[in-house]
């Protein structure tokens, strides 16, 4: 979308899960107009209370997210989209979180100390209760941990927890663990801040029917690929939420969020795009909330299957790309040039890199050389996220300027995110906040669970782990720079930028955190939003 206008609601039921009260019929969009507008007010105050007045309860909020169809799952272990990220969040909590600097901040562990060899870390756990009124306890979070690593299983934090060794860690008290190590690992509290790490009850089996957390908000009902509905958690351990009620309602059409938001059927509407955002900023109808530089925006290339088993294919790729226009036209410049590693800004970002330029000159000597000079390669992309679409229309014309002929294949937005992470040779691809060795853990490494490049490499692998064990940070730093020195050269990442995350909200919410970058603490922190 190029334009500042805003396009009309599909009239195909893509909206479908829409709802009242939680009871209302799945409508098409002719029926959106039939709700009403929760109120009217000033919002856009970060959450300050001096800004915004004294935080109300009652209400409901009503959040519009992304989803991924009718395949949609409560399990947090399989927690993948933001639509889960946030579901999850809501209902269930982990040991740890990222702040917004990316520093592990304790949640459910009240504190962690490890021992002198950094090989044996006692957690112990704050006094919290699950939604059946059941304590946390030691033989919970051992479950959970447990649960995560099944081999049988591919759950997202697997990667993250491979540090540690289940059989041998123990209940030491009813809110204590140690936790043994396979090998030292200073950054300990990443793996209990892990994305996916969350702690569910150990009886705990059927998470789509009645999921029990120790979350801000209970459950009431889910209708996969449509709505859930939960309900404040008056015992939360951090207070109880100001809502009464929570909504995620799914659209995975942007226009029909934004819509949503305008005519009153949402309060929040996650994800818009960059030309959105501008066309309403300021204008007194919804407040739009910009979290700066969170998300990474590449293209990702298939490193074991041609023609990008061929380094010089990659590398040659690397250089097609103007990242100066692939900011302006797909995120309307609403973010920052990339140079094909993640995390930029974060702790360990190896930044003293050389700031990749277009040289259509080299890149066709570089598929000369591969025997690829007429490549044809297809780019699966979708509209389910921000710029994807615009993104492979203008790299598909840079390319051309080498020789490469693009064809651009359009996704499912149910199924995109699945699809693409064994199917394809290019695609696009994007990714929130974490610290940059969770990143490496959950994506690159030979056993990660979403390894969408297939980067397998037994060497960088041992690589991480020497760089777990190292107790200096500074040595820790230099191993991470190595890695990430490689990733630069040959890597199946092409990073082109990082955007700003874009939140929609009607003038009525309070309480939206500012400094929260996606998939970090505060971020959809519903359990301290209010309604005005």
């Amino acid at each position: 979308m190029h334009d500042d206008s805003v396009p009309p609601v599909p009239s195909d039921g893509r909206f479908a899960g829409l709802r009242r009260r939680g009871i209302l019929a799945a409508t098409g969009a002719a029926s959106l107009g039939a709700l009403s507008l929760a109120g009217c007010g000033g919002s856009g105050d970060g959450g300050d209370p001096e800004a915004g007045g004294t935080p109300q309860r009652g209400g409901r909020l009503r959040a519009a997210f992304a989803g991924g169809g009718a395949s949609e799952t409560l399990d947090p272990h399989r927690a993948n989209l933001f639509a889960d990220a946030a579901r999850a969040k809501a209902l269930f909590d982990k040991l740890a979180d990222h702040g917004p600097d990316l520093a592990a901040r304790p949640r459910l562990a009240e504190r962690w100390e490890p021992n002198r060899a950094l090989d044996r870390w006692q957690v112990t756990l704050r006094e919290a209760t699950f939604h059946d009124g059941r304590p946390v306890t030691a033989e919970d979070v051992l479950h959970s941990y447990r649960r995560i690593a099944d081999p049988r299983e591919a759950f997202r934090a697997k990667a993250s927890l491979e540090p540690v060794d289940l059989n041998a860690s123990r209940a030491t008290g009813r809110r204590s663990v140690e936790f043994v190590l396979k090998r030292p690992t200073a950054e300990f509290p990443n793996v209990l801040a892990a994305f996916g790490a969350y702690i569910v009850p150990a009886h705990a089996d059927d998470f789509d029917a009645n999921p029990v957390g120790s979350g801000p908000f209970r459950f009431v009902s889910f209708a996969p690929g449509r709505s859930a509905v939960l309900r404040r958690n008056d015992d939360y351990w951090d207070g109880a939420p100001y809502l009464d009620e929570l909504e995620f309602v799914v659209a995975n059409e942007e226009s029909a969020r934004v819509n949503a938001l305008l005519g009153g059927q949402v309060e929040y509407a996650h994800e818009l795009n960059p030309t959105t955002a501008r066309a309403h900023e300021g204008n007194g109808r919804i407040d739009i909330v910009r979290l700066r530089n969170s998300a990474m925006q590449a293209f990702c290339m298939k490193t074991d299957r041609p023609p990008f088993d061929d380094v010089r294919v990659r590398r040659a790729f690397f250089l097609i790309a103007d990242r100066e226009e692939l900011v302006d036209a797909a995120l309307a410049g609403a973010g920052e040039t990339g140079n094909d590693l993640f995390g930029k800004g974060y702790e360990y970002y190896a930044d003293g890199l050389p700031q990749r330029a277009q040289d259509l000159e080299q890149a066709r000597f570089l598929l000369k050389q591969a025997g690829a000079e007429d490549l044809r390669v297809t780019l699966d992309t979708s509209a389910v996220a921000a710029g994807f679409t615009e993104a492979a229309s203008v790299f598909r014309d840079q390319a051309r300027k080498a020789g490469v002929t693009v064809d651009v294949r359009m996704g499912s937005k149910d199924s995109y995110w699945s699809d693409i992470l064994d199917g394809g040779t290019l695609c696009c691809y994007r990714s929130g906040a974490m610290p940059i060795e969770a990143h490496i853990s959950q994506r690159l490494l030979t056993d990660s669970t979403t390894n969408a490049t297939h980067w397998r490499h037994r060497d960088f692998d041992a690589l991480y782990r020497q760089a777990q064990s190292t107790p200096d940070k500074e040595d820790r730093a230099a191993l991470y720079g190595r890695m990430q020195r490689r990733l630069y050269a040959e890597g199946g990442f092409l990073v082109w930028g990082f955007a700003d995350w874009i939140i929609g909200t009607a003038r009525t919410v309070r309480g939206v955190e500012t400094d929260a970058p996606a998939n970090t603490l505060d971020w959809a922190r519903f359990d301290k939003v209010w309604l005005a």
